[in-house]
């Protein structure tokens, strides 16, 4: 489910889309830069799209909303989450392993089943309009998503597939997959990471069979919506799937992170379940937020044909449990080809227990930008995909530093400090100089902004 994600803001350059008929099958076959007299073109943006994106078999009509950019289109399919002894692939087969040793149907057969190869390519109508978000809701904004055109996107989240794997008659279930967001830059956050979903839907005799005197408890009323329930469930009901909720989840981190684990749980709110909660765990005595989870809304599970039953819905992020669980400092590790990163994960079990040794600690280098922004629109999310855009990962961290507006022309100005430091090499002041060069040139043409370099 979405959940905890926020949805983060995104930017569209006319200069960063797709070159002309891209095929992409994990990694475009074919691309081409901007190039200026000053800056190398290894590091200018994407020239103007064509008409066509054809990405894992399919084609797709650019327009308008078309934003995706080669950088991350080169990510799909790449599915790290499904590459055996990668740290991602080891969380997946430990939660794998768990749901199936003590989650067993009637005849003893797993009763969760496991989707980790489902497309990241969804309609619109997957990622919203099945999940019941308003078609006003923020998290829609073109801003905030990689579209491949108006009706279809990468996935922002992997409830996506809630509606289509409820509708096929599923009643429990996980869904692993990467998935698509613009994001702040910084070592715990990328554009692509990787999200579990689990879903849980209950009969009437299935909720209340093990409760003493059940018989009379009902699934459903007419009743009123609080902050405790829906309209349409009795508290009964509620209640029940949420403490199944919440035992379940409190098990899983348990037996990931081991005893003694602390656990709390934070109300909040998410569009397509309510109650909704997050829950943090006491990990070397600091709270971090780790999955969000609730009831599912009704009107969700009536529309996928399950109007008899009544369910939960968590989401997971595999990046997050495997940076605490292992200790990895920087999200972009991820990603890493280093054979010192890979062999590190490579053992007899999947629940060996791994501490990550560091790789050298290279230096890192740290440019700051100026710049007036435009009279229009701007956003922030603009300008940090530009930045990742052109610098990939030799981006750690980009923080806005200074904000300043002038007292007679009202002009505003921003001031980044962008730091570069590459995971598994020391960088030079010169070639970070010809990317910092290639961000400031690329953010007067793409942003319309006023340098101030």
């Amino acid at each position: 489910m979405a959940m905890l994600w926020k949805f983060m803001r995104v930017a569209k350059y006319s200069k960063t889309a797709l070159s002309p008929k891209v095929k992409v099958r994990g990694i475009p076959t074919h691309s081409r830069h901007s190039s200026s007299k000053s800056v190398p073109s290894d590091f200018a943006a994407s020239a103007p799209c064509s008409s066509t994106v054809e990405l894992l078999g399919k084609s797709y009509p650019q327009d308008d909303y078309s934003n995706v950019t080669e950088k991350i289109l080169s990510k799909v399919g790449k599915n790290l989450h499904n590459r055996k002894h990668h740290p991602l692939w080891l969380i997946k087969e430990q939660v794998k392993e768990h749901f199936y040793k003590h989650y067993l149907g009637r005849r003893g057969t797993p009763l969760f089943s496991v989707y980790d190869a489902l497309s990241p390519v969804v309609t619109v109508q997957q990622n919203f309009d099945s999940l019941l978000i308003p078609q006003n809701h923020a998290s829609r904004r073109k801003e905030d998503n990689y579209y491949l055109n108006r009706d279809h996107m990468l996935r922002a989240h992997t409830s996506a597939h809630q509606w289509d794997l409820i509708h096929s008659g599923l009643d429990a279930f996980l869904a692993v997959g990467d998935v698509y967001r613009r994001d702040t830059i910084d070592n715990t956050h990328y554009p692509v990471f990787h999200q579990m979903e689990g879903v849980r839907l209950f009969s009437c005799h299935e909720l209340f069979s093990s409760i003493k005197d059940g018989e009379g408890l009902q699934l459903f009323e007419q009743g009123h919506r609080t902050a405790h329930k829906q309209e349409c469930h009795t508290m009964e009901a509620v209640r029940l799937v949420e403490f199944n909720l919440k035992q379940v989840l409190t098990k899983l981190m348990t037996h990931i992170f081991g005893d003694g684990l602390q656990v709390r749980w934070v109300d909040c709110y998410f569009p397509f379940t309510h109650p909704s909660f997050e829950m943090e765990i006491n990990f070397q005595g600091e709270w971090m937020e780790v999955l969000g989870c609730g009831v599912m809304e009704q009107q969700l599970v009536n529309s996928a044909g399950a109007q008899d039953k009544i369910g939960w819905a968590f989401g997971l992020g595999l990046e997050r449990l495997a940076m605490i669980l292992y200790d990895i400092p920087d999200i972009r590790l991820f990603w890493s080809e280093d054979e010192r990163f890979l062999k590190q994960f490579i053992g007899p079990y999947i629940w060996q227990k791994i501490k990550f040794q560091p790789l050298s600690r290279y230096p890192p280098l740290i440019n700051d930008i100026s710049f007036w922004l435009p009279s229009e629109t701007y956003s922030q999310n603009d300008f940090y995909d530009l930045v990742r855009t052109i610098g990939g990962d030799l981006i750690e961290k980009v923080v806005l530093l200074d904000e300043f507006a002038h007292p007679k022309t009202k002009k505003v100005s921003h001031c980044y400090r962008i730091t570069y430091r590459h995971p598994e090499r020391t960088l030079t002041q010169d070639e970070v100089h010809r990317i910092h060069r290639a961000i400031e040139e690329s953010a007067v043409r793409e942003l319309g902004v006023e340098g101030r370099f």
